[in-house]
C-alpha cells in the first residue's frame, strides 16, 4: 500500500499539496491519528499520520516545523491533514513538509479519517475483522467479548470499561467535542465539561472516533497520561466505539424524529387550540418521552445540533429536540435553572463551531402545561432574534428594557421603521442632536453643553427635527417613537 494508491481513490477526494514521486511510492505499514503538538514518541517508521490540525495556531511557523520534524524523525510515510478545523491546510505546514521532505495530502471536510484508515487496512490486509491475531493489539478474549457486547447493543460506558480492564487502573475518557463526558473508566476522576474542553490544549492522548457526528458531539478518546495505554490498543478501542456510535446515531435519530413531530404540531396549529388539539399535544409530549404536566420551556436555536448537544449536558433533564426547536421539562429538582445551565455550556459549543458559526439560543417563558407551549415557542423565537454575539443566550424574561425588546424585532422590520421615522433627518447633525437631546431627558441646557452649542442652536435643530419627522417632542408617545427609531437604526 502506497500513498499514491490513496490519491487514486476518487471516493476519498484527497489532494496532494506536496510530495515527490519517489516519496509517494514508499510502503505504508500503518495509520496513526493524532492531534498532539509533538507526536514523535507515538509514531513508527512507515506510518501514515492523520491530523485534524487542532494543535495548529495561525501564523506559527515554529509550531508547524516542530510537528513535521517529529514526523520526519519517526520515519512517517506522509501527513494527511484535515481541512475541517481551519477550512484549509496552512501554508506554513506546506512549507515545513517541503523542507523536511514529508509528503503532505489535504483531506477534505467531507472525508472522515475513518474512511482513510479503512481504505489503508482494507487494501493492505483485507477486512479488519479477518486480520491475523498477531496483528491485533487487544488480546483475543477481549476482542471477542467486545464483539459480543457491540452485537448485543451495549452502551459506550460498558464497552470502554471492558476494553480498558486488561490495562489496569487506566484513566480513560470518552468525551464529546464540547467536553461532555460520555463514558469514563472506573479509575478516571470526574472531568467537568469546561475542564475537559481546556484539557484538549494541554496534552495527553486524544483520538477522534471516526463516525458520523456534528462538530459539537463528535466523540474523542482521551487518556491524560500517554504512557498508560499503547497507541495501537487505543486505535482498536476507538474502532469498537465507532461501531457503538453507529447504533447510538440510529437511536438519536429516532428521538429527533419524535421531537420534530412534537415541534411540528406546535408550529402548525392555531394559537387557541380546541380541546381535541390539546389532547394531541399531550400525546405528542408523551411520545417524545416527556413527563406529563409542566413546567415546560420551549427553546429555539440557530443550530439544532448545537441545541441537542447543549441539552445533553443537563444531567437528568427530560427534553425533546426537533430540527431547531426543543421542549424542555424544566424541573427545578434536576439541578437548578435550565437556562442558567445552558448559558454556562454555550461558550463550549461556540468554541466547537468556530469563529464563523452563528450560535444563538432563545428561551421562552416557563409554562405550567401543554396549553402554554405555543406561546412559549413564539417567545423563544422572539428572544432568539434579540440574542446577539454579546448575549448569545437570551431568555424572554430578560427583555426588560425598550432597547432589548426592540432587538427582538426582525432586522428587516427595524430597518423599515427607522427609515420611515428618521429618513428625512439623514445621518448628520440633526440626528446627532436628537440622540443627545433624548439622552439628556430633553434638557436644552445639557444638550447644548454636551454638543458645545448655543442653546438657541439646539432649539433651532430640534424644531427642524420635529418638522421633518412630524413628531412633537413635548409628547411622550412621540418621544418614544423617535427613541425606538434610533434604537432600530
Amino acid at each position: 500500500m502506497h500513498v499514491l494508491d490513496l490519491l487514486q481513490l476518487d471516493s476519498l477526494g484527497l489532494n496532494l499539496l506536496w510530495g515527490e514521486e519517489a516519496l509517494l511510492g514508499r510502503e505504508v505499514i500503518g495509520v496513526t491519528a493524532t492531534d498532539l503538538e509533538e507526536p514523535g514518541r507515538f509514531l513508527g517508521p512507515g506510518e501514515l499520520v492523520l491530523s485534524g490540525l487542532v494543535w495548529w495556531s495561525e501564523g506559527d511557523e515554529a509550531k508547524a516545523d516542530r510537528f513535521v520534524t517529529a514526523l520526519a524523525d519517526a520515519g512517517a510515510t506522509a501527513l494527511l491533514a484535515g481541512e475541517e478545523t481551519h477550512g484549509r491546510v496552512p501554508d506554513e505546514l506546506v512549507a515545513a513538509c517541503r523542507a523536511h521532505r514529508v509528503p503532505l495530502v489535504a483531506v477534505p471536510a467531507r472525508t472522515s479519517f475513518r474512511a482513510v484508515t479503512e481504505a489503508v487496512y482494507l487494501r493492505q490486509w483485507g477486512d479488519l475483522s479477518r486480520r491475523p491475531t498477531r496483528l491485533f493489539a487487544l488480546p483475543e478474549n477481549v476482542r471477542g467479548e467486545l464483539s459480543r457486547l457491540v452485537e448485543g447493543g451495549a452502551g459506550p460506558a460498558e464497552l470502554l470499561d471492558r476494553a480498558c480492564a486488561h490495562l489496569g487502573r487506566v484513566s480513560c475518557y470518552l468525551l464529546t467535542a464540547s467536553g461532555r463526558t460520555v463514558a469514563r473508566t472506573p479509575s478516571a476522576p470526574e472531568l467537568p465539561a469546561r475542564q475537559a474542553s481546556a484539557a484538549s490544549a494541554r496534552g495527553g492522548v486524544w483520538l477522534r472516533i471516526e463516525a458520523e457526528s456534528s462538530p459539537y458531539d463528535a466523540w474523542q478518546l482521551h487518556v491524560p497520561d500517554p504512557d498508560e495505554a499503547p497507541p495501537r490498543v487505543l486505535h482498536e478501542i476507538a474502532d469498537v466505539l465507532a461501531q457503538c456510535r453507529g447504533g447510538q446515531a440510529r437511536r438519536l435519530a429516532a428521538e429527533r424524529a419524535a421531537g420534530q413531530e412534537l415541534t411540528a404540531l406546535l408550529e402548525g396549529t392555531p394559537a387557541a387550540p380546541a380541546p381535541a388539539d390539546a389532547g394531541a399535544l399531550e400525546e405528542a409530549l408523551a411520545a417524545a418521552g416527556l413527563p406529563p404536566g409542566g413546567p415546560y420551556r420551549v427553546l429555539t436555536a440557530t443550530s439544532g445540533d448545537a441545541l441537542a448537544e447543549a441539552l445533553r449536558h443537563l444531567d437528568n433533564a427530560s427534553y425533546a429536540v426537533g430540527r431547531s426547536v426543543a421542549v424542555l421539562h424544566d424541573d427545578p429538582d434536576t439541578g437548578g435553572d435550565a437556562a442558567d445551565r445552558l448559558r454556562a455550556v454555550w461558550p463550549l459549543l461556540q468554541q466547537c463551531g468556530g469563529p464563523q458559526a452563528d450560535l444563538r439560543l432563545g428561551v421562552g417563558a416557563e409554562t405550567a402545561g401543554a396549553e402554554g407551549l405555543r406561546a412559549s415557542l413564539r417567545q423563544a423565537r422572539f428572544a432568539l432574534t434579540a440574542a446577539d454575539e454579546a448575549v448569545p443566550v437570551r431568555e424572554v424574561e430578560q427583555l426588560d428594557t425598550l432597547a432589548e425588546l426592540m432587538a427582538g424585532v426582525p432586522p428587516e422590520v427595524r430597518t423599515v421603521f427607522a427609515a420611515q421615522i428618521l429618513g428625512a433627518l439623514g445621518d448628520g447633525m440633526l440626528r446627532e442632536t436628537l440622540e443627545v437631546f433624548l439622552a439628556n431627558n430633553c434638557s436644552w441646557a445639557r444638550t447644548a453643553e454636551a454638543l458645545h452649542l448655543h442653546v438657541n442652536t439646539v432649539h433651532y435643530r430640534i424644531e427642524r427635527v420635529q418638522a421633518l419627522t412630524g413628531r412633537d417632542l413635548s409628547r411622550l408617545d412621540h418621544k418614544l417613537d423617535l427613541y425606538a427609531a434610533l434604537l432600530c437604526g
